[in-house]
């Protein structure tokens, strides 16, 4: 559980020097780094999804997932919960609070890094992966929190929970995830932050519900266990 601690706080910590280095950035140099980061994610997500060994299972993973994602309203909900939060916080939450939360918190927790970082501390107690991600998640935290706003920091809540859950069941899950079905999740995963990027960058006419599409994710276990059973 103690990855999952060190990932959020260091969320939090780059969060927060966003905010502070936020106020003092020019208008037009802000939209030169909201443009730069929604490359830099779609980048990240071409990176992940070009590394399946089989596009049939990343096709279909997907498209089921999305279909339970939209049946289950994950996008919706996890607005709800940024807007959720955004009231408590009154006027201090900003103008672009859910935005920020939703899209770090995709950002955050998906891919091959945060499965096998909390897999690894879970159990072997070896943090290596987790502290490389956690540099990684706090350098992005800085600048999107800088754009974005407060909600950035409370994207740490997810990492929390998803992290945390992934390294108190390690042991229990592991067996199912070998190396080729990690592979075919952060595939898939890439295909998550590709249409996160979207989002950022504003290329789509309507926002792309990538939080629907989570359920993918777990798909390629599903497949895996399928053709091994038989």
């Amino acid at each position: 559980m103690i990855a999952a601690v060190i990932n959020a706080a260091v969320v939090i910590l780059g969060a927060v020097i966003g905010l502070l280095l936020g106020g003092k950035i020019r208008e037009e140099l802000m939209g030169t780094l909201v443009a730069g980061l929604g490359i830099s994610v779609v980048v990240i997500g071409i990176t992940s999804a070009v590394e399946t060994s089989n596009i049939i299972i990343v096709i279909v993973s997907i498209v089921l997932g999305t279909v339970l994602g939209e049946l289950l309203r994950i996008e919706d909900r996890l607005d709800g919960l940024g807007n959720w939060i955004k009231g408590r916080l009154g006027k201090h939450g900003g103008a672009h609070f859910t935005e920020g939360f939703v899209t770090a918190s995709l950002l955050f927790c998906v891919g091959s890094m945060a499965i096998m970082g909390s897999f690894d501390a879970g159990l072997r107690g070896d943090y290596q992966t987790i502290f490389a991600k956690s540099a990684l998640d706090g350098v992005m935290a800085v600048t999107f929190a800088a754009t974005m706003g407060l909600g950035v920091a409370f994207s740490s809540l997810p990492v929390l929970v998803y992290q945390g859950a992934l390294t108190l069941l390690a042991s229990l899950v592991a067996p199912y995830l070998s190396e080729p079905v990690v592979m075919e999740m952060s595939a898939v995963g890439g295909i998550l932050l590709i249409g996160t990027g979207i989002n950022i960058l504003g290329l789509s006419p309507k926002r792309i519900k990538a939080g629907n599409m989570l359920p993918a994710m777990v798909l390629p276990v599903v497949w895996f266990g399928v053709v091994g059973h038989f």
